[in-house]
């Protein structure tokens, strides 16, 4: 029993993900959610109070997917260098990999979407969207101290401001990536902010 909720729960939000994507959380409505999932509504009504608790639960989905996949390519890009600088170059690179090996075209950020329809969300999920970005900043930030501990800038800057860019090149990526239909376009522009990265920090080490 638990395997099939489990199952039915998952489906429901891969679902919901994919057409929220496609048409907003507007204009996704719940009969079409399910009609795609090929469940009924007591199986959504199983899962899920309404609406607003299922946007709750896509927002956490997605974060913790990202969450695991930045966790997971930090402790590659650790295991190949001991030095912070190279270790979030190497991360950008395999994530720039990542991205360009998608299969498709880059479906697009819930949290970006769910962004451009906050009035549609109550404070919780309002909340969870504000978190999932500065989860981003948090990493990045924190990367970005430890490579201050070894390298000189070249140029004055806020660490939170160059860790917000990873955030604005991913998103802006995305969008090119939707418009072109091509994955090159959010693979170019990490690569970009690794190079620029490169240029403030590579061959400045701070005096011993």
């Amino acid at each position: 029993m638990s395997v099939r909720s489990n199952s039915s729960r998952d489906r429901l939000l891969q679902t919901a993900e994919s057409l929220i994507l496609q048409q907003g959380f507007a204009g996704t409505s719940i009969d079409h959610i399910l009609e795609k999932a090929a469940l009924t509504k007591g199986g959504f009504f199983y899962h899920f109070k309404g609406k607003a608790e299922l946007a709750k639960a896509l927002v956490q989905r997605y974060l913790e997917g990202d969450s695991q996949i930045f966790d997971g390519l930090f402790v590659r890009a650790r295991s190949l260098s001991e030095d912070p600088l190279h270790q979030l170059l190497i991360f950008l690179n395999l994530f720039a990999e990542m991205m360009n090996d998608l299969e498709e075209t880059h479906p697009g950020c819930l949290v970006a979407g769910f962004t451009y329809e906050t009035q549609q969300f109550d404070d919780e999920v309002r909340a969870l969207i504000k978190q999932g970005v500065l989860s981003w900043r948090e990493m990045i930030t924190a990367q970005l101290a430890a490579i201050d501990e070894v390298y000189l800038p070249r140029q004055e800057t806020q660490r939170e401001t160059l860790a917000d860019m990873f955030t604005a090149i991913v998103e802006g990526g995305i969008i090119l990536s939707r418009i072109f239909q091509s994955n090159d376009r959010i693979r170019d522009q990490i690569l970009l902010y690794r190079d620029y990265l490169r240029l403030l920090y590579e061959n400045n080490l701070k005096p011993v």
